[in-house]
């Protein structure tokens, strides 16, 4: 996800967004651990994809 889409989300739209995220983060990393991931990579990409809409609501001037 780019982060100009994310800067057109609304505040509640990205809250969702977080927070689904973070719920897929926990348990591909719960799967991962008992059997390794076929796409390690996507553990990566949700965790930029977190930070992203951190940054993006803290230069909204909201705090996550």
């Amino acid at each position: 996800m780019k982060a100009e889409e994310l800067r057109k989300m609304s505040e509640e739209e990205l809250e969702k967004k977080l927070t689904e995220l973070q719920k897929e983060l926990g348990n591909l990393s719960f799967h991962h651990r008992i059997r390794p991931l076929e796409d390690t990579s996507r553990l990566r990409k949700i965790r930029k994809d977190i930070a992203r809409i951190n940054t993006v609501v803290n230069q909204k001037g909201n705090i996550a």
